[in-house]
C-alpha cells in the first residue's frame, strides 16, 4: 500500500506540472547575433532597429542621409521560449557599437582590372547617389579627352576631316565596372562630392604634390624631365597651362603631381596630318679623301606625306597606331654626302644622323619621365617610341657601325644594338624580325630589322635610344637631330 500510494503521489505531480505547461504561452523574442556570434535576446526587433536609427544622428549629419542600419554581420533571428530573461536594448546596441560598424544605404561600384601579368585586381568605390560616380568618371573622360572634343563626340558634331584633323571615334573604360544597392559601414570612404571622387580617380590615394618655381629659361618639357613628371602631368595638374608650348615666367608656381589613374580611358581616334618625310643620306666613297673626312655633294630637302592613322590612347598616352593610308604631298630629296673610303667603316659620323624609320612616323612617347603602360610604375623612358609606320615596316641603322647585339629580351624583345665607334651607341627595340647578327658591319641606311611588338610593347613601333660614352648611359635621341 505504501508503494502504491508513493506511485499516485508521483501520478498526481507529473499530471499537475504537464496541465500548467501545456497552458503557459511561450514567449515570442528574438535572438540577435552578430558575425554569427550570440549578443542576446531582446523583446523586439523593431525596437533594436529603431534605437539604432535614433542614437546615429552623427552620421545622418556627416553624409546627409535620414536613416542608420544595422551592420552587414547582424542577424535577428525569432524564438519562442518559456524563458523570461530578456536584455536591454540599450546593452545590445553598447555591444554591436563596440564591434562593428553600422551602415548606411547607397551604392558599390566594383572596379574590376587584369595586369600585365594577367590577374585580376578589384576595388570598391562607395557612394550615396549613383550620378556621384557617372559625373566623376565624365570629369576622369574630360581630362584625358578633352571636355570640348568628347562633348563633340557625344553629340555627333565633329568638324569634318576635308584635308587634316582628327575625329573620336571611341571613348570607353578598359575595366569591368560593376554596381549594386549595398548597406555601406559608416567607416569606409563614401564619396558624396564628385569632385573629390574625380580627384581620387585621377591621383589615387596617396597623391605626392609638390611646388615648383619657375626658373628662367624653364619650358614645361624641362620643367617635367627635371621633376620625373610627364609634360601631359604638368597640364593636368595646372589647369592654366593650356599645351605644352605655353611659355613660363620666372617666379610662376607649377604644381607638381604624378598621376594614378584608377580606372582607364580608353580613347580611339581617326587621324589625318601632314607629317615631314625625313630625308635619306647617301653616301659615296672617295678614294682621294682620307679615312675620316667627307664633304656635302648635295643637301638633303624634307618630303612632306598625308598620313591617315588610328590612334589608341589610354589616359592620354598612345599605346597603338596603325597605319591606314599614306600619300606622298612632296618628295624628300636624299643628301649625298661623300666619304674617304673604299669599304664600309664601322666608325660613324658624330654630326650627322639618320632617322630609323620610314616617314609617315608619329613620336608615341618621347624621352621623358612617364607612368609605364606595361607596369604601371614610374619611370624615365629612356629612348624614343616612333610608331605608325606599320607591322612590319622596315628599320634602319642610323649611323656607321659595327652590330653588337641582336638577340631576344624580355621587354625590348628582339632587339640590336649597334656601336658607332665614335662614343655612342644606339638599340633599336620591339622587332618583328632582326635582319642582322652580331658582328655585322652596317652603314647608315642599311636594313637591320623590321618594326614589331615583340617584348614589353602595346603596339607595333621601334624603341630607339642612343647611348654616350657607356652602354646604358641614354641621352635624349633628339638631341641629335
Amino acid at each position: 500500500m505504501k508503494k502504491i500510494g508513493i506511485l499516485l503521489l508521483i501520478f498526481i505531480c507529473f499530471f499537475s506540472f504537464g496541465f500548467g505547461y501545456q497552458n503557459q504561452k511561450p514567449n515570442e523574442f528574438y535572438q540577435v547575433y552578430l558575425d554569427d556570434k550570440l549578443l542576446g535576446t531582446i523583446k523586439s526587433k523593431i525596437a533594436l532597429e529603431k534605437y539604432i536609427d535614433k542614437n546615429g544622428s552623427s552620421y545622418k549629419d556627416k553624409f546627409g542621409v535620414n536613416k542608420i542600419y544595422a551592420p552587414k554581420g547582424m542577424q535577428v533571428k525569432k524564438i519562442f521560449t518559456y524563458n523570461d530573461k530578456v536584455d536591454s536594448i540599450s546593452s545590445i546596441y553598447n555591444k554591436i557599437k563596440k564591434s562593428s560598424d553600422f551602415t548606411i544605404k547607397g551604392y558599390e561600384f566594383k572596379i574590376k582590372r587584369v595586369d600585365s601579368e594577367g590577374k585580376v585586381h578589384s576595388q570598391s568605390i562607395y557612394v550615396l547617389k549613383k550620378g556621384v560616380f557617372n559625373q566623376a568618371t565624365e570629369a576622369l573622360i574630360d581630362t584625358f579627352v578633352g571636355e570640348e572634343r568628347y562633348k563633340a563626340y557625344i553629340e555627333d558634331n565633329q568638324v569634318k576631316i576635308d584635308s587634316v584633323g582628327e575625329n573620336v571615334q571611341g571613348v570607353y573604360i578598359g575595366e569591368n565596372i560593376t554596381v549594386k544597392d549595398t548597406y555601406i559601414p559608416v567607416s569606409s570612404t563614401i564619396y558624396t562630392d564628385y569632385n573629390e571622387l574625380a580627384k581620387y580617380l585621377l591621383f589615387g590615394k596617396d597623391q605626392k604634390q609638390s611646388e615648383y618655381i619657375v626658373q628662367a629659361g624653364d619650358t614645361i618639357d624641362s620643367v617635367a624631365f627635371n621633376n620625373k613628371v610627364s609634360p601631359e602631368e604638368i597640364l593636368i595638374s595646372n589647369s592654366d597651362l593650356t599645351g605644352k608650348n605655353n611659355l613660363l615666367y620666372p617666379g610662376q608656381k607649377i604644381i607638381i603631381s604624378e598621376i594614378n589613374p584608377q580606372m582607364s580611358i580608353v580613347e580611339e581616334s581617326y587621324v589625318v596630318k601632314d607629317i615631314e618625310s625625313q630625308f635619306t643620306t647617301e653616301e659615296k666613297n672617295d678614294d682621294n679623301l682620307v679615312i675620316g673626312e667627307e664633304r656635302i655633294e648635295r643637301e638633303g630637302v624634307n618630303g612632306l606625306d598625308r598620313v591617315s592613322q588610328k590612334v589608341k590612347k589610354i589616359n592620354g598616352s598612345i599605346v597603338y597606331v596603325d597605319l591606314q593610308n599614306k600619300v606622298a604631298l612632296k618628295d624628300p630629296v636624299t643628301k649625298v654626302v661623300v666619304k674617304g673610303s673604299k669599304y664600309i667603316p664601322d666608325v660613324g659620323s658624330t654630326t650627322s644622323w639618320g632617322w630609323p624609320t620610314d616617314s609617315g612616323w608619329t613620336l608615341s612617347s618621347g624621352y621623358v619621365w612617364r607612368t609605364s603602360p606595361i607596369t604601371g610604375a614610374r619611370e624615365l623612358h629612356g629612348g624614343l617610341d616612333i610608331s605608325g609606320t606599320g607591322y612590319g615596316s622596315k628599320i634602319y641603322a642610323t649611323n656607321n657601325g659595327r652590330v653588337e647585339k641582336a638577340e631576344f629580351h624580355y621587354s625590348y624583345g628582339n632587339y640590336v644594338v649597334i656601336n658607332h665607334n665614335n662614343g655612342y651607341l644606339t638599340l633599336y627595340g620591339h622587332m618583328s624580325r632582326i635582319g642582322v647578327k652580331a658582328g655585322d658591319v652596317v652603314a647608315r641606311g642599311d636594313v637591320i630589322g623590321y618594326v614589331g611588338m615583340t617584348g614589353a610593347a602595346t603596339g607595333p613601333h621601334v624603341h630607339y635610344e642612343i647611348w654616350k660614352g657607356c652602354q646604358y648611359c641614354r641621352i635624349d635621341p633628339m638631341t641629335m637631330y
